[in-house]
């Protein structure tokens, strides 16, 4: 497909409500890297969470992106060479990667509840990251064919540090078992998790580099894990600040008076938001 030395950088918003600010200055980040490397922009649709996307979300996004100037050539709405675009539709890319990550004893069945998760005396919490796993379930064995009905986690191993440049944010290590623990790459419930899910789409599309928010520096250290067990290239990575609220906070899609939508309705041009979110004006640099 023509793709072995070209830019391809990706935006992956997620249908579970309306876009805002903090995503907008990402995803324009990731446009304009895109447009200073003469490459090509994918959008993809992250809906693989059913209970919370929604339809009208999907096309909300689309269409806020849009208006806020950002245009992709690969998408669910416009097609292109690696589809489907939506990750609902690539149920078979992430068995396929399941099962090698099975069958090479990269990965074992957790039965542990949140419940004793969060009362293990050897999970520490991190605000903005998942619990320490604390091993409960690591020495357990299984046969299986399908991976539904119990957790399946990654061994990760103790104490390598995990390094990596980041073009945003410089020179970055994270050690296995002490910065993160064994993590989940596909749930009780069937669906596969966001580590496993990003790391096969990425690969499938042949993106180069990740653009996406500084509260998923520490998930690049995982995901570089499954890219050596999946035997997939490593692309490049670029972190970006995150904007926060006048309390502090991390903006999230429950902060509706800061939506694209929102600010939009408020009479506020493209121009206006992308002052508003020029990193000058970004007032976290959360390096994790």
């Amino acid at each position: 497909m023509g793709t072995a030395h070209q830019y391809r950088g990706r935006i992956a918003p997620s249908p579970t409500g309306y876009l805002h600010l903090g995503h907008a200055q990402t995803f324009w980040r990731a446009f304009e890297r895109a447009q200073e490397h003469e490459g090509v922009l994918i959008c993809r649709n992250e809906d693989l969470d059913a209970q919370r996307c929604r339809s009208e979300f999907a096309d909300a996004m689309l269409e806020d992106l849009r208006w806020f100037g950002i245009s992709w050539q690969e998408g669910p709405d416009v097609g292109g060479p690696f589809g489907p675009y939506a990750q609902s539709e690539r149920r078979e890319f992430y068995l396929d990667a399941w099962r090698k990550l099975f069958n090479e004893g990269w990965i074992y069945p957790c039965t542990c509840s949140r419940k004793e998760l969060a009362e293990s005396a050897s999970a520490p919490h991190d605000d903005n990251d998942e619990p320490l796993y604390p091993g409960t379930c690591r020495s357990k064995r299984r046969i299986a064919v399908a991976p539904g009905g119990v957790n399946w986690r990654f061994r990760v191993p103790d104490g390598e540090c995990i390094a990596f440049v980041d073009r945003g944010m410089g020179a970055q290590c994270f050690e296995a078992g002490r910065d993160f623990g064994d993590f989940v790459v596909w749930r009780r419930d069937d669906v596969p998790a966001y580590q496993l899910a990003v790391v096969v789409d990425d690969a499938a599309m042949h993106v180069s580099e990740v653009v996406r928010g500084a509260d998923l520096l520490r998930s690049t250290a995982r995901q570089i894990l499954l890219q050596r067990a999946l035997g997939f290239p490593i692309p490049e990575h670029y972190h970006c600040a995150l904007i926060t609220d006048q309390n502090g906070v991390r903006l999230a899609k429950r902060h509706d008076a800061l939506s694209l939508r929102t600010l939009r309705g408020a009479g506020l041009s493209p121009e206006d938001l992308r002052a508003m979110t020029h990193p000058n004006f970004a007032s976290n640099r959360d390096q994790k």
